[in-house]
């Protein structure tokens, strides 16, 4: 063999070997590369963990929707004092439930209450235990605490002073709220008997709604809302375009506070119930909305559009304790009569001179007590002697100690302007500027 056609011999020899090799090559490094899969008791971990924070912080963007109700339906010259206090009570709120409340709440509870310390998890990097993670879970837990707070703003708004209002947030995000709670969801005693509230119609919206009357008795109504022979007179408010949109904003950040109390989204089944939950929950609010409307037409000849945003709200508020097991139907009516009870509750309340700017007592109050209440329809696992223990045991704790902190604020430091201070405005004399300052100069 010649030395030319040995070389050929051997380079294709080498090529044919190269061409086989490739493919053990690729498929070594294929393997070297290959990611490494989470388990799936990891990847429930990830989902349970972001679906905590995706409902925390739609349920955070309901302090927006709070504050653009309120100031819709308060008059111009109280609009900057509206917004000072949601921004303050949201953070007040926050501090509190980290200061005291979550662990009150949920940590050691021994039937009644829980550990009276500041709540901590675990340090940067370091893996969490269970199902998803700790500070989610206390984020989760403390938006719902800050709307509590928010549901007083709206129903003392216009005649209580600033800095006494935050000193009852404090209380009630810290100590009054996380107690009560406990019973429920911290496993305490209401638990153990029974009682059920899927998201909160009594454990958030009936406590915040309690202690938005016990402030609203103790304070009085606004001066010239109720006339010496009895007249009502009307107070209509500076924006319905705000209370509009801050209607809308709650009822988005809804699917966060009810979707995400499924608390798992780790399998079919859980995210399956979720989107039920989201279905049901759109449906009541829209059931509140057409009974107000027709209800209104009927009454008064007229459609009353903040009874129509009030509506909507009674319909959240009383699917919220029981939003998965409903049929469609069920949730339509079940908002149907959350609508109902405002358009009759809100002249009710006015024959007591109870006086509530937003109408946050028809709506979280009555209608949270409402959707406690007809749980058992649709969810036999509950009964109704619980269930009315429940709404009871709420009630009378919330409204006796909110009364109390209440008085002791007004026999104290005073929690009302003067007479003239109220005339001339909250923007003016408790914050400085005002919302609309050509406006109310003109």
């Amino acid at each position: 063999m010649s030395l030319k056609s040995g070389l050929r011999t051997g380079l294709t020899a080498a090529a044919a070997m190269a061409v086989f090799a490739v493919p053990a090559f690729a498929q070594e490094a294929a393997e070297a590369a290959a990611p490494e899969f989470a388990s799936a008791a990891e990847t429930a971990f990830i989902f349970n963990t972001l679906l905590f924070l995706i409902g925390g912080f739609l349920v955070m963007f309901m302090a927006a929707g709070f504050a653009m109700l309120e100031v819709g339906m308060v008059r111009s010259k109280n609009v900057s004092m509206q917004c000072l206090k949601n921004v303050a009570l949201y953070s007040i709120a926050g501090i509190m439930f980290w200061v005291v409340g979550y662990s009150l709440m949920y940590t050691d509870v021994n039937g009644y209450f829980g550990t009276p310390l500041p709540y901590g998890w675990p340090d940067a990097g370091v893996a969490n235990e269970g199902d998803y993670s700790v500070a989610s879970d206390w984020f989760f837990q403390m938006v719902f605490c800050a709307a509590t707070a928010s549901i007083v703003s709206g129903t003392v708004a216009e005649r209580v002073k600033l800095w006494p209002f935050l000193i009852f947030t404090a209380i009630l995000t810290g100590i009054l709220y996380p107690i009560s709670g406990s019973w429920q969801w911290g496993g305490g005693w209401l638990s153990e008997a029974g009682f059920s509230d899927f998201a909160g119609s009594t454990i958030v919206h009936s406590v915040g709604g309690w202690a938005a009357l016990a402030g609203a008795i103790i304070i009085g109504a606004r001066k010239g809302k109720y006339s010496a022979d009895g007249k009502v007179n009307p107070i209509p408010g500076s924006s319905m375009p705000l209370a509009t949109l801050g209607t809308f904003i709650l009822w988005l950040g809804w699917f966060g506070f009810n979707g995400a109390s499924q608390l798992a989204m780790g399998s079919n089944g859980d995210v399956s119930d979720i989107s039920r939950i989201f279905a049901n929950t759109n449906l009541a609010a829209a059931g509140g909305v057409v009974a107000a409307i027709i209800l209104t037409q009927v009454m008064y000849k007229k459609i009353d559009v903040t009874m129509a945003l009030n509506g909507a709200l009674a319909g959240l508020v009383s699917i919220t304790a029981e939003p998965l097991m409903p049929s469609p139907l069920a949730a339509i009516l079940i908002g149907a009569v959350g609508g109902v009870i405002v358009v009759f509750a809100v002249p009710m309340l006015d024959k007591f001179k109870i006086d509530d700017v937003v109408g946050a007592i028809p709506v979280h109050l009555l209608a949270g007590i409402w959707g406690t209440l007809v749980v058992p329809v649709t969810n036999p696992a509950a009964s109704f002697g619980t269930q009315i223990l429940g709404i009871v045991a709420f009630g009378v704790f919330t409204f006796v100690l909110s009364g109390i902190v209440w008085f002791i604020l007004k026999m104290t430091v005073g929690i009302r302007p003067t007479e003239e201070e109220e005339m001339n405005g909250l923007d003016m004399t408790e914050v400085g500027v005002e919302a609309y300052p050509e406006f109310t100069k003109a």
